[in-house]
Order: C-alpha cells, then sequence, then structure tokens
C-alpha cells in the first residue's frame, strides 16, 4: 500500500503516538469504492495505536482540485455539503472508530468551518506570501494542465488549491498537532505543499505518506463498471452488486486487492494465495476478498443474503432461498433478464399459468411451445417446478408482494412485476 514517504515518516510513527488524515472530496453524498485505499490507511493508522483525522474538504470541494483531472468541477453549496458531511461520516464509522473514550479515536473535520471566515486579503498576506509562484508551478498536477492536457487550461481558482489544501495541513498541524498528511499518490505535489507551509511558518514537524493509485491488471479503470462507479452507499450500488464486483475480479487484480482492502494478516493472505494457484477454479481469494469487504461495508447478514442471491445465476437455488432475500436483492440479481407488467387484479382473481405466461407476458411465443417445456419438468415458477398446464397462481404466489420469478430451462429467467 505504501508508494512514497517523506523521510523520517517511519521513524516519527515508531515513536510516538501520531495524528494523521486524508482529505475526502465531498462531492456526493457516499464514498465509492475509489475511497477505500485511503480509508485502509487510517483504519491500518488507527488499529496501530495512532488518531486518524478524516477530513471532508467543504472548502476544497467548492474550488476544484486539479491533480489527476483534465477538467474543473462542479462547485457545492454549503447545505448540499452538510448532507454529504453526515453520509461519509455514518459511512466511514463502518471502518474507524469515532465513538469510544480511546485516546485515538477518529475525529472528523471539515475545512469549510476554518475557511468560510477567511478573507481574500488575509489569505494572502498571511499565509500566500510564504509559497512561490516558482514552487507551485512546478508541482506536476499543474504541469498537466498547463501542457495542453485541459482543454480550457488551468484556472486561479484551481491553481490556489494547492495552497489551500497545504493551509489545511498547517491548521491541522497547529490546532491538533496533526503531522503526517496521507493520500493517493497523486496528491503528493498537495501534501508536500503543506509540509513545506508548516515548516517555513513555524519550523513545525510535518511529514507525507502516499499510497499507490489503485490499477486493474488489464489497464481498466479501478472502481468503474458499465453502470459507473461502485458505492459504499447500498441504494446506489446494492450490497449484491458491490459482492459481485469483488468475486469477479480477475485472479491478478484479487491477489492484490485482497492485501489492500482486507484487515486480514499476511499469513493468512499468504496461505489463500497458495491455495488459490493449486486450484484456481475454486476462485479462493475473490470469495475471501468479497466476504471480507462486503461484512465491512454492510454486514454480515448482507454478504449472506449476496450468497445466496448468486446461488440463482451461479448454483442451485430454492424457493426458501428466494423468500431470503429482499426486494433490492431480488432486483439486482435479475437486472438483466427480462421484465414483464402484469395486472394485478389477474393475480388477485387467479390464473392459470399458460394464459399468464403466453397472453400477459411473453414468456413463450406460443401455448404449443409452453405446455412441451411444463410437459417435460422445464418449466418454473418462484424456483418451484409447474407440474401441470392447469397449475394456477395467485397474490400468495407473488414474491415481496409484487414479483414472480419465471424459469425456462437452466438459465433463462423472467421477471414478472405485478401493477
Amino acid at each position: 500500500m505504501l508508494h512514497n514517504m517523506m523521510p523520517g515518516t517511519e521513524e516519527l510513527l515508531e515513536k510516538e503516538q501520531v495524528t494523521a488524515y486524508v482529505g475526502i472530496d465531498p462531492t456526493a453524498d457516499s464514498l465509492h469504492i475509489g475511497h477505500l485505499c485511503g480509508i485502509m490507511m487510517l483504519r491500518h493508522l488507527q488499529r496501530c495505536g495512532h488518531k486518524p483525522l478524516a477530513l471532508i474538504g467543504g472548502a476544497t470541494g467548492m474550488i476544484g482540485d486539479p491533480s489527476g483531472k483534465s477538467a474543473e468541477r462542479n462547485l457545492l453549496d454549503e447545505a448540499t455539503l452538510r448532507h454529504n458531511q453526515d453520509c461519509i461520516k455514518q459511512q466511514l464509522s463502518h471502518f474507524l472508530d469515532f465513538d469510544s473514550n480511546a485516546d485515538n479515536k477518529a475525529e472528523l473535520v471539515n475545512n469549510y468551518d476554518w475557511m468560510k471566515d477567511f478573507s481574500f486579503l488575509n489569505f494572502v498576506r498571511d499565509i500566500g506570501k510564504h509559497i512561490t509562484v516558482n514552487y507551485m508551478m512546478a508541482k506536476e498536477s499543474v504541469q498537466k494542465r498547463l501542457n495542453g492536457e485541459a482543454r480550457d487550461g488551468l484556472s486561479f481558482t484551481e491553481f490556489t488549491y494547492q495552497l489551500i489544501q497545504g493551509y489545511d495541513f498547517f491548521y491541522l498541524n497547529k490546532t491538533k498537532n496533526c503531522k503526517l498528511q496521507m493520500g493517493g499518490s497523486d496528491q503528493w505535489g498537495n501534501i508536500t505543499t503543506g509540509t513545506e507551509l508548516i515548516r517555513r511558518i513555524n519550523g513545525g514537524e510535518a511529514y507525507a505518506l502516499t499510497c499507490p493509485l489503485i490499477t486493474k491488471a488489464d489497464g481498466g479503470k479501478f472502481g468503474k463498471t458499465e453502470s459507473g462507479n461502485v458505492w459504499l452507499d447500498r441504494n446506489r450500488t446494492s450490497p449484491y452488486s458491490f459482492y459481485q464486483f469483488w468475486l469477479n475480479v480477475s485472479d491478478e487484480d484479487a491477489a492484490k486487492y485482497i492485501k489492500i482492502f482486507t484487515s486480514l494478516d499476511k499469513p493468512t493472505i499468504d496461505d489463500l494465495t497458495e491455495q488459490h494457484k493449486a486450484d484456481p477454479a475454486q476462485r479462493l481469494l475473490q470469495k475471501t476478498l468479497a466476504k471480507e469487504i462486503t461484512t465491512m461495508v454492510h454486514s454480515q447478514a448482507d454478504y449472506e443474503m449476496a450468497v445466496e442471491a448468486s446461488n440463482f445465476l451461479f448454483g442451485k437455488a430454492t424457493k426458501d432461498s428466494l423468500l431470503k432475500i429482499d426486494e433490492a436483492t431480488l432486483l439486482s440479481v435479475f437486472e438483466g433478464v427480462p421484465h414483464f407488467e402484469i395486472s394485478r387484479q389477474d393475480i388477485e382473481a387467479g390464473i392459470d399459468v399458460v394464459t399468464l405466461c403466453t397472453e400477459k407476458a411473453p414468456v413463450f411465443a406460443s401455448k404449443g411451445e409452453m405446455r412441451k417445456l411444463v410437459a417435460g419438468g422445464g418449466f418454473s415458477i418462484n424456483k418451484e417446478k409447474v407440474s401441470g398446464i392447469a397449475s394456477t397462481v395467485n397474490s400468495d404466489t407473488l414474491l415481496d408482494g409484487k414479483y414472480i420469478l419465471a424459469q425456462k430451462g437452466k438459465k433463462n429467467y423472467f421477471l414478472l412485476i405485478a401493477k
């Protein structure tokens, strides 16, 4: 997980309890898995007895960081930022201890609280004079934007970002004795501006530590799927879809991610890796990774539900399994299968399966095709084989009072929705 650190960082961590922070972009009301590496750094830090600060970039979220980006971000109002902050803290509490009486309990801070009353003239006079433009221009993130990677160049607002982030470090160093800032490798320039500012203003101790930017073995962007980000919020990415993301990573990626995104110790991971190499088809690394991280981000119950749900498409499942999963998981599992709307009145009155699956919903092209498959035992409703064409369904058949799962053969599913 270590990409780079300033000389003296390791010695500092061995010498005393260190307060360290990671900045988090508050532009959404949920974190996504792109944030997880930084969060895991804070988690490790706290488990080793040090004190983690999670800094919500309320002020910097109103500006935009040029690091690793080719366009300026949209700016947020204060009400949105406060809402996002509350949601993010709730998610962070799955990883960090905010509530105990321990002297290294985590704290959430928001740079908007100390930046909002800072006048432009005071900032220029008290902070800006300590860092030269030459120093700021030399940063890689600035150079990339100036050398044509950005269509619209670099605004003054974004150019000042590193100075504002540097002031955050100075403020936390002064008020909370924070001596270490951590982040992704793309943040090195911003972080070192902070250490430079601290040393120039008051000669204080300040250090930097970065983790690698997480990549996929095939070169694709980590954390992105066809439907976008993989979020920690269950309403944006269901626990089932979250579990499936980790379950479906490549062997090479699983071997890397299990070291970064779980709290398993090295002997355990080494043993799992050897077992996986001996029988890759069992996908032991992926299964363990998916279990650990789904349980940590969501819960043990959500993990168990995701495993149950996975059995529908990738193994054997029963009606009991179907009844255990909730509506959101059901819809996640069968997101890609054909959906047909049916009349709730027809279901409540009772309807035979042939009429339902040919006339009301085109599961079968013809009644003859359906009769043939039913006779061969190849058609199921809610994971129970339909014994004959005279079978009927009614409101008791509905899952969650709304759905019927029809299945032709082993793999052809159809979701009927009563409305």
